[in-house]
């Protein structure tokens, strides 16, 4: 593995190790795999000793080196849930340069081929020599590969490879077919390309450093810590052993780009297509205007399934994200809110289905509250019913997930949230609207073809 390596002086951190001198005693004295989770004052918080990192030649050992072995050396802990607390309002190259300095050749920035090449950025300005890996699916786009090249030419290091294991990947491919996951879902395959190929790189290394943002998909990120136990990986000490750090996850994604630019990075040529979040090609295409960055991946699946199970465990479900309590009583934010969209009950939906000839037309979207794609198309939906409104179309919603998801999955050709129909007044049977442009002129121009 090749270190990536800068002249440039490291930028100022704060020593975020605990001085507690009991604490420091009793670690003094253990050994490394004997070390209580919590050592002073009865406190809960998980403690880890910061162990000093392997050897490296005497020219690469410098200052971060010198600093994280001597607090190894004095049996110093770090805290990392108070941790997270102080970096809460720090920029993402003070939170780069923390964990670099903890953690030394042992941490490594995980690299997906899309807009985390920031995270790359990072790590050159603090000066600190750092390690870059990805995973190699075997699925990605030409463009991708070609932008790893770039990025070892840019940076002048060598990402390093995880592969997923040939006989697992030759097994799932001869049982299921090439595009399985379009059937039955895309945990399985990611499980195979993705995780196991993570979990035995992770196994590798104490910590590790992802492009997670909260931004990302608000209804399973928004509580992404700085900082970590990764409650999924495990690291070189088994469970409970891996830190996670997540750097941009305060960061929002349009001051993120802007920071790209500014700096002259490379970037994936996909992003100029109209992608935003990069995967597998088979399970990516571009996004269009009126929709969430996440819904570009897995698009025939529901919102709550976005993650390919790098990071799912620990975040929250889309349906927890969203509830708010009113009067000790939890109940869910609604959408589309409006007088000028109709709110159908069961009866309601039933009774359009029913109806053979229709005194008005109505145009129906068939939703989630959680649903961050429904949530995203909501601004246009309002300004669509707005533009109709003494029309003689009827503009109506219908809440289609929990118990009424299966009566609207054989009766209403839902699909995957948001799906929209169209019943016109002379026809039964509705008409459901195939794209993926939900901004208010493509809604009203297909509207306007049907009537």
């Amino acid at each position: 593995m090749a270190l990536a390596t800068s002249t440039s002086s490291s930028i100022p951190s704060h020593s975020f190790l605990t001085r507690d001198s009991d604490a420091a005693a009793a670690i003094r004295h253990a050994k490394p795999s004997s070390v209580p989770q919590a050592v002073s004052g009865g406190s809960r918080l998980r403690r880890i000793v910061a162990r000093p990192c392997r050897a490296v030649e005497p020219a690469k050992r410098n200052d971060w080196a010198v600093e994280t072995a001597v607090a190894a050396a004095e049996g110093l802990a770090l805290d990392w849930e108070e941790l997270d607390k102080e970096l809460k309002n720090a920029s993402p190259l003070e939170i780069m340069d923390s964990a670099l300095r903890i953690f030394g050749n042992e941490i490594a920035i995980a690299f997906s081929g899309a807009e985390d090449v920031a995270l790359i950025e990072y790590a050159k300005l603090t000066g600190r020599p750092y390690r870059v890996f990805s995973l190699d699916t075997g699925r990605l786009n030409r463009e991708t590969y070609r932008f790893f090249d770039a990025v070892e030419k840019h940076y002048g290091i060598h990402i390093e490879y995880s592969f997923p294991d040939a006989g697992e990947v030759q097994a799932l491919v001869r049982t299921k077919g090439l595009f399985s996951f379009y059937q039955d879902g895309h945990q399985e395959c990611c499980s195979v390309r993705k995780v196991r190929p993570l979990r035995r790189m992770l196994r590798g290394v104490r910590a590790w450093i992802t492009g997670q943002r909260k931004d990302q998909s608000p209804g399973t990120r928004s509580d992404t810590p700085v900082v970590q136990v990764d409650p999924v990986f495990e690291g070189v000490d088994g469970a409970g052993s891996l830190i996670k750090w997540n750097p941009v996850a305060n960061v929002d994604g349009k001051d993120l780009w802007n920071f790209l630019r500014s700096m002259d990075v490379p970037v994936n040529s996909l992003h100029s297509q109209g992608y935003v979040s990069i995967g597998c090609e088979p399970c990516t295409r571009p996004v269009l205007p009126g929709q969430h960055e996440r819904e570009g991946r897995w698009w025939w699946e529901d919102a709550n399934a976005k993650e390919c199970g790098l990071h799912n465990r620990h975040l929250q479900t889309n349906d927890a994200a969203n509830r708010l309590t009113v009067n000790g009583v939890s109940t869910r934010a609604d959408i589309f809110e409006t007088a000028a969209v109709v709110s159908l009950t069961r009866p309601g939906i039933e009774n359009l289905l029913r109806l053979r000839k229709r005194q008005e037309a109505w145009l129906v979207v068939l939703y989630a509250p959680w649903c961050r794609f429904c949530q995203a198309m909501e601004a246009s939906y309002l300004e669509l019913a707005g533009e109709l409104a003494g029309t003689g179309i009827k503009v109506g919603k219908f809440r289609a997930d929990g118990e009424q998801k299966p009566f609207a999955q054989k009766e209403l050709q839902l699909g995957s949230f948001p799906t929209i129909l169209f019943f016109p007044k002379n026809t039964s049977k509705p008409i459901k609207y195939p794209s993926e442009r939900r901004d208010a002129d493509s809604l009203v121009s297909f509207v306007k073809a049907l009537t």
